[in-house]
């Protein structure tokens, strides 16, 4: 079973924790053992380990904040350093296509040649799987100096972008705030629009989520988001947004995150109950009940997104582990049809029919 995972922090730890994502997660986890701090010698993400769990395309974040509230690689005290850090991000994507690693998806052809190597391959395994595929998200668009410059990204390869992350950003209010879109929110979401750039919920505050919607009028996604009915959170979607992204078309990727999965699981606590995999799929089907179907529901895991194993389904060594959700949505009826739409196709169709309405759209390739 293919899979696509609508949210991977790649660049930030290859740059931002120096880890040499080429390696096996293993080796990572031993050249880690003396360095202190969360997710430290607790890695799940890494190439090979990516290409044991047939990960064929993921979206890989830019991710780079500039609040004023600094905070070790993440948080920068202007625009213009965001940007070096972000633009820095992409540069490791790109060297990494330049070794053949690695291959940017951008548009509708590059997307169908990709997944068609990759298919090609699960038929006839060769003794190397295809290269990678990526597609560039950027995790707060605080980087984006002003909405002038968007196209400038879009040509650089970024296709999705969530404009906030955790507290007010520069163009919308982010998780754990009540900050809605500012005015250069609004412009930078008028000409992502135009653009043809897929707006990521995810992170928005309540006030910046409806705000966006209102204003958007392209295609949605949440990349890494859960459930608020079954975990209380601002960080967590509502029924009501739920619903609403559905009526959107849109698809929204489950996070593996421990406590995004259950609530009794507490960050920092050391009494914590193990959660599993089978967490991660209640939160699919409660998606998938809301919409009726199984087209909006989808794995945008966040593994590595500054945790790790410490704070990752008990059942889930590597990312590898994501094929295990197959089996567990199978031993509760769902279909092989409806399996494969939350394990890959449901972002195959969303990236296909956005692109497709886009081709020849100012900036696109």
């Amino acid at each position: 079973m293919l899979v696509i995972d609508s949210h991977l922090d790649l660049s930030w730890n290859a740059i931002q924790w120096n880890r040499d994502l080429r390696l096996p997660v293993h080796r990572i986890r031993e050249m880690e053992v003396s360095v202190r701090g969360p997710g430290r010698g607790q890695g799940t993400v890494a190439f090979p380990d990516l290409r044991r769990g047939r990960v064929a395309l993921c979206f890989a974040t830019l991710l780079a904040r500039s609040t004023g509230q600094p905070e070790p690689h993440l948080d920068y005290l202007s625009a213009a350093q965001a940007f070096g850090a972000a633009r820095g991000q992409l540069a490791y994507y790109q060297a990494l296509v330049r070794q053949g690693h690695a291959r940017l998806v951008t548009n509708c052809a590059e997307l169908e040649h990709h997944i068609a190597e990759w298919r090609a391959w699960e038929s006839a395994p060769r003794q190397e799987t295809p290269p990678l595929g990526f597609v560039i998200s950027m995790e707060s668009a605080d980087p984006i100096l002003d909405a002038s410059e968007l196209s400038d990204w879009k040509q650089a390869g970024v296709r999705v972008i969530g404009p906030a992350h955790y507290g007010p950003g520069r163009y919308a209010g982010g998780t754990g705030s009540e900050v809605g879109l500012t005015p250069e929110g609004e412009s930078l979401l008028r000409e992502m629009a135009r653009l043809g750039i897929l707006l990521d919920v995810t992170h928005l505050s309540d006030r910046a989520f409806w705000e966006a919607l209102n204003l958007y009028d392209g295609r949605v996604l949440a990349s890494h988001n859960n459930c608020r009915a079954l975990v209380p959170h601002q960080r967590q979607l509502s029924d009501e947004q739920i619903q609403n992204l559905v009526s959107r078309r849109a698809v929204i990727g489950v996070a593996l995150d421990a406590w995004m999965l259950n609530p009794a699981w507490v960050r920092g606590a050391d009494d914590n109950l193990p959660v599993y995999l089978a967490d991660a799929a209640n939160h699919i089907d409660h998606i998938c009940q809301l919409a009726g179907d199984s087209r909006h529901a989808a794995l945008g895991s966040d593994l590595d997104g500054s945790f790790g194993r410490e704070q990752s389904p008990t059942d889930l060594d590597t990312i590898a582990d994501l094929q295990s959700i197959s089996e567990i949505l199978a031993g509760r009826g769902y279909s092989d049809d409806d399996i494969a739409a939350i394990m890959h196709g449901n972002w195959l169709r969303l990236l296909r029919e956005s692109w497709q309405a886009h081709e020849g759209a100012d900036g696109a390739d």
